[in-house]
């Protein structure tokens, strides 16, 4: 079988292909823009990993490039583009015609728990969008809709260290934050099985609103952090005194709008039961990052 993942010089395709050239029962087709990084992404100090992946150039901004890329390819780990959301719809809808015209079989693809084009969050949209335009293109998928990467949060947590106070405008919603390698792990584990048909909720292991989240970061810190909800514009007039791109500023208060209205909650047994593990707890990720 011949397994194509896109993204594959990020943090997160190079993991789905690593796991997948781990194994001899199938080729690895790593796709990426900038064909020369794969090699530092997927290090060749993994024989089994050097000898099973294919390098092939694959631009989302390039159709032509897509389809060359997918010839042959029976199925497609899907990690989502990044950016604007607009322009990411337009890299989805290339990659879900290259896929059609390729005759790939199954889709993997990485959406999220909040996949609802009524939401707040700007890639909500994108990728409840994207999901219809797969459904509609008669090829096999399985969706893995995602929580919240907890390593993505971290970045919201950090501050929170050395000033005691977590300023973020969450209300009482909850999120169930996930590991990205556990992540990594699913999106592995359902490309070697056959087409699911339906979405697959990856999450952590419990749901936590932002007191309980503040609590786990002063338990890992060892000082007390507290949880202030701020405002909606508070967050974007921080980031921005930041000097933070406007559009992230809009992508996380988009985001954050969709904490408030509980879209993030989704807890689900997933992880589990597609790697055999139990998923990874925010103490867990927080602990490796504060190591």
């Amino acid at each position: 079988m011949r397994i194509a993942v896109t993204g594959s010089t990020g943090t997160l395709g190079s993991q789905v292909v690593r796991l997948l050239a781990a194994e001899d029962t199938h080729q690895v087709v790593a796709l990426a823009r900038r064909p020369e990084a794969v090699a530092t992404a997927v290090p060749t100090a993994v024989p089994t990993a050097a000898s099973a992946v294919v390098v092939r150039y694959a631009d989302y901004e390039d159709p032509g490039s897509l389809r060359a890329a997918l010839a042959g390819v029976e199925v497609l780990v899907f990690v989502s583009s990044d950016g604007e959301a607009a322009r990411m719809m337009v890299h989805h809808q290339n990659v879900v015609r290259a896929v059609v015209d390729a005759g790939v079989g199954h889709v993997v693809y990485l959406s999220g728990v909040d996949a609802d084009v009524s939401s707040p969050f700007c890639y909500a949209f994108t990728n409840g969008w994207t999901e219809r335009l797969l459904e509609d293109s008669g090829c096999g998928f399985s969706f893995a809709r995602a929580g919240l990467f907890a390593e993505f949060f971290g970045a919201f947590l950090r501050p929170a260290l050395g000033s005691g106070e977590l300023r973020v405008p969450a209300g009482r919603g909850r999120v169930s934050l996930v590991s990205r390698a556990d992540v990594g792990r699913c999106l592995a584990a359902l490309a070697v099985a056959g087409p699911s048909g339906t979405h697959h909720d990856l999450t952590g292991p419990v749901a936590l609103d932002l007191d309980a989240v503040a609590a786990v970061l002063a338990e890992v810190a060892g000082r007390p952090v507290r949880y202030t909800d701020v405002p909606p514009p508070a967050l974007a007039r921080e980031l921005a005194g930041a000097g933070e791109d406007p559009w992230w500023t809009y992508a996380y208060a988009s985001m954050f709008a969709s904490v408030r209205e509980d879209r993030w909650g989704v807890v689900s047994g997933e992880v589990l039961r597609l790697t055999g593990r139990e998923p990874r707890t925010l103490g867990d990720v927080l602990r490796q990052d504060v190591a």
